[in-house]
């Protein structure tokens, strides 16, 4: 009888692809197999020190262990304006137009959820991280892609963006609310100008729809590349928002403190869900995240520059085992297409046997959507060494084919 009762929400979710190499290489763990992880986005060091010994002087204060504030105690909410001032010059209210969120993740899936009307449509260039889509399929919308284009150096082709956003606009039922941008990009690395930027609210104000963008690995930059924010643009607050988070720059994943900002109707939509369903982080990880922003961010280049370091020894190695990979210029990942020889498996059978003959573990591009076929993301998260070993391993794996 109660196999008759349905679960449409948990229904509409598709099988997550991830899970099919992520069971290949907990099975192979499992036999003893030396398995070199690039799968998954995990920082694999700690927090700065300061920052952890901050967490553990207000962690022995009891007044610290009651319901904090749902929306972000008022000095972190403070630091996160003054972030965005000293990186951007934007000035943000923190009463009205800043929430601290328990990482962008939470926090993205708390807007949808406080803005969605049932048949709300949402644009999400693809490929895309998958909750950027189901966030709003959660939430009894529906998601209108379009593939993102971008050069052999990972730069967004603008002019082929705007028009199929056009396309977009014109072609979706009902017209879209909302257009999802995540620069850089995950899975793609690919990264766009400030100018991109100014064309984005342009159109948004002229088609009256939202735009929610999402800097996440804006601190991991590389080559002279920096990362612009849409809150830069004049008039940017009135349709936009911005999240992001300290999971990457400071090594705090675990931790779960994340922020968004932006458009003072969307930010106190974000604040009242949250205050029904949340109590808001352990005050003692607030007040080390408010340190983290207010006076660490010398410690963020400690941590680019590991990643930069890791970025340039997997791109050289990874080229002469013959498997020929681009430089990204931002994010943690690469962005890398499957040897040609392999084409024909498809992104998710190619991850499987690399895991299998070569004991290397990727994330498959299709996990990202229809667009992310043909390619595979791998995260730097292994040391130097384990990089290189796992070059040699490729070369084996690509010779013995």
């Amino acid at each position: 009888m109660f196999e008759e009762i349905r679960f449409n929400k948990i229904e509409r979710l598709p099988k997550y692809v991830f899970a099919a190499v992520n069971e290949i290489k907990m099975a192979a763990r499992r036999a003893g197999e030396d398995i070199i992880d690039f799968s998954m986005g995990n920082p694999d060091g700690p927090a700065p020190k300061p920052i952890i010994d901050k967490l553990i002087e207000a962690a022995k204060k009891p007044k610290n262990h009651g319901y904090s504030a749902s929306k972000g105690i008022y000095k972190l909410r403070l630091a996160i304006c003054n972030w965005y001032e000293r990186r951007y010059g934007v000035a943000l209210d923190p009463e009205t137009e800043a929430v601290a969120t328990m990482g962008s993740k939470e926090g993205y899936v708390h807007l949808v959820h406080a803005v969605t009307n049932p048949g709300d449509v949402a644009i999400v260039p693809g490929p895309t991280y998958p909750i950027h889509s189901y966030a709003f399929i959660l939430a009894g919308g529906s998601v209108h892609n379009f593939k993102l284009d971008f050069d052999e150096y990972y730069e967004v082709d603008e002019e082929k963006f705007f028009k199929n956003l056009h396309s977009a606009l014109n072609e979706a039922f009902p017209k879209p609310k909302f257009l999802v941008v995540n620069f850089p990009h995950n899975p793609s690395t690919a990264t766009v100008t400030p100018e991109f930027y100014k064309e984005l609210v342009k159109i948004a104000k002229k088609e009256r729809f939202y735009i929610i963008s999402d800097i996440a690995y804006a601190d991991l930059t590389y080559d002279g590349y920096k990362t612009p924010s849409i809150l830069e643009v004049d008039g940017a607050k009135d349709v936009a928002v911005e999240s992001f988070t300290l999971s990457k720059s400071y090594n705090m994943a675990g931790w779960r403190v994340g922020f968004m900002v932006g458009n003072e109707r969307l930010i106190g939509a974000l604040q009242k869900i949250k205050s029904w369903i949340d109590y808001g982080m352990f005050t003692p990880i607030q007040i080390a995240a408010t340190v983290a922003l207010d006076y660490h961010e010398d410690e963020v280049e400690k941590i680019r520059l590991k990643y930069e370091k890791r970025r340039d020894v997997l791109v050289e190695s990874f080229n002469k085992a013959g498997w020929e990979i681009v430089k990204p210029k931002a994010t943690m990942f690469v962005w890398a297409k499957i040897p040609k020889e392999f084409e024909h498996l498809g992104s998710l059978e190619f991850s499987k046997k690399l895991l299998t003959d070569a004991k290397v573990a990727v994330s498959p591009g299709v996990g990202f959507g229809e667009f992310g076929e043909g390619w595979v993301r791998i995260a730097l998260i292994e040391n130097e060494k384990r990089i290189r070993q796992a070059a040699r391993n490729i070369k084996k794996f690509l010779n013995n084919r």
